[in-house]
């Protein structure tokens, strides 16, 4: 008989399904920060100096004077949108909400397809970490990174481990109360 290999503590059992419910609630948290995000930006348009700000603060963190690549293609996507580039972010935002409630929610409730969907989305988003990283770095930049890199480990672990053995849902115990 064949030893399976060794598993981490982190994925046995318990450890496990409690990790996966707080990966989930932070990506549900992730989510209501960019809900309250998206929905600002669309009622921003009255508020001309916190327009301002919020500008200088995107092109700060989207590194603009770092990359001629991006630069051009917002400035023709602004183009394209003839002022309304803050509105078409903020919808963005909304969508991107959307996805991480439904990642959240679907690993919350332990489903499959939620899983594969969280680990593709979340290293699709790496790369753009990484450079964010490299050209301002920083320890809130760092963690977030660890914390993303954390995630598509333990959620592939996660799956890799599940594919061996066939999913069947766990009847709910009942418990006798007085």
């Amino acid at each position: 008989m064949i030893k399976p290999p060794h598993e981490p503590a982190i994925l046995q059992g318990a450890r496990r399904v409690r990790y996966l419910k707080l990966i989930a609630l932070f990506k549900i948290g992730k989510g209501a920060l960019l809900l309250l995000l998206g929905v600002s930006l669309l009622f921003l348009n009255a508020r001309t100096r916190w327009m301002d700000a919020v500008s200088d603060w995107t092109a700060d963190e989207i590194l603009l004077e770092h990359s001629k690549g991006v630069g051009f293609l917002l400035h023709k996507l602004q183009a394209v949108l003839a002022g309304g580039a803050l509105r078409a972010t903020g919808f963005l935002a909304l969508f991107y909400s959307a996805v991480l409630f439904t990642e959240g929610i679907g690993v919350y409730m332990q489903q499959r397809w939620a899983e594969l969907l969280m680990i593709f989305a979340t290293a699709a988003l790496i790369p753009l970490e990484v450079r964010h990283l490299w050209h301002r770095p920083g320890l809130v930049g760092a963690l977030i990174l660890l914390v993303n890199c954390f995630i598509v480990w333990f959620l592939y672990r996660v799956l890799k481990r599940d594919k061996t053995k066939p999913h069947v849902p766990q009847p709910p115990e009942l418990v006798e109360t007085v």
